[in-house]
């Protein structure tokens, strides 16, 4: 069992592998996190390379290489610790490939350390990684209808993702979010995502959206412009620093009740794992869910909605949003 599964999971993989294989992204990643290599070892390459190897060897590594490879696998096995999906790991591998190789080819000859540095950044500027785009019951909102959905219904309990397509950990937790909205999705429990890449204003505005109104009851003005905002009240920050990307906010009676990560005083990001285990765990879906069902039922003139049927009457179900 111990030898059969492993080859049953590369089994399992070999459909996905191929899709993978199917995008340029993937193949041109691993051509250039296998660039140094091929130039060291491919003897119409490698001729006439400096080495510093006592047989002077111009097609193999000398000792200064392998210590920077061996450094490389170290910081990939420690990286991929925490990674989740295959995605994740496949990431990393390319990821830091990439950083080694340009240290090596800047070590062996500055033009060709030029020369590979311009190839990395034109391909990040030419080819993006595939967003996922398999099924899923999740709605798509902008800057101005997240508000008024999360207001329409405050029966409807709202787990909501804010995400950028440029972070990679948005991208690798779009699988597992959308198969947690396939599971849990239900007339009292839906899944929305909010691209807060492409709608800046839902994270930079300057006044919080609950609080204005509360304002606008009590007769104070709302703001400079005359209209609340939505910053304070998700404080979601596209940084790459903070690391608040991907944030999970759940949403009862339209209010903010919990989020994950979680904030520190330095408005940095606490470490929290996005798997699927821990989304369940932390947000207690599968008590939301039968209590979700149980609030739906007396609403209901018919027998209960189908999920599928849910999920196409949610409207706004694809990427192209």
């Amino acid at each position: 069992m111990a030898v059969l599964a492993p080859l049953l999971a590369l089994l399992y993989s070999v459909p996905g592998l191929c899709r993978w294989l199917a995008r340029p992204y993937y193949p041109l990643s691993a051509l250039l996190a296998t660039a140094f290599l091929l130039v060291r070892k491919l003897p119409p390459l490698c001729r006439g390379l400096p080495s510093q190897r006592e047989d002077g060897n111009p097609c193999d590594f000398d000792w200064r290489e392998v210590e920077i490879l061996m450094f490389l696998s170290a910081i990939v096995m420690m990286k991929n610790r925490r990674s989740i999906t295959v995605e994740q790991h496949i990431g990393n591998i390319f990821m830091f490939s990439k950083v080694a190789n340009a240290i090596l080819f800047f070590r062996l000859d500055i033009r060709m350390g030029l020369l590979y540095l311009t190839l990395c950044i034109v391909f990040l500027m030419t080819c993006k990684p595939p967003l996922y785009m398999g099924p899923e019951y999740i709605k798509y909102f902008s800057d101005k209808t997240i508000d008024e959905e999360l207001e329409r219904d405050k029966r409807v309990t709202w787990i909501v993702e804010f995400f950028a397509n440029w972070s990679s950990e948005c991208q690798s937790f779009a699988p597992i979010f959308a198969d947690l909205s396939l599971k849990y999705n239900c007339p009292g429990l839906h899944f929305g995502k909010v691209d807060v890449g492409r709608y800046t204003d839902v994270s930079t505005r300057s006044a919080g959206l609950v609080s204005g109104r509360i304002r606008g009851c009590l007769g104070a003005p709302l703001g400079a412009a005359g209209s609340p905002s939505t910053s304070h009240r998700y404080k979601v920050s596209t940084s790459p620093l903070t690391k608040q990307l991907p944030t999970l906010i759940l949403f009862q009676g339209g209010t903010e009740t919990m989020r994950r990560p979680q904030i520190d005083k330095k408005g940095r990001a606490v470490s929290w794992t996005f798997s699927e285990e821990n989304v369940i765990r932390e947000f207690n879906l599968n008590e939301l869910y039968q209590k979700a069902k149980k609030q739906a039922k007396p609403r209901d003139e018919g027998p209960e909605e189908a999920p599928e049927a849910a999920g196409l009457a949610n409207g706004e179900t694809k990427k192209d949003k």
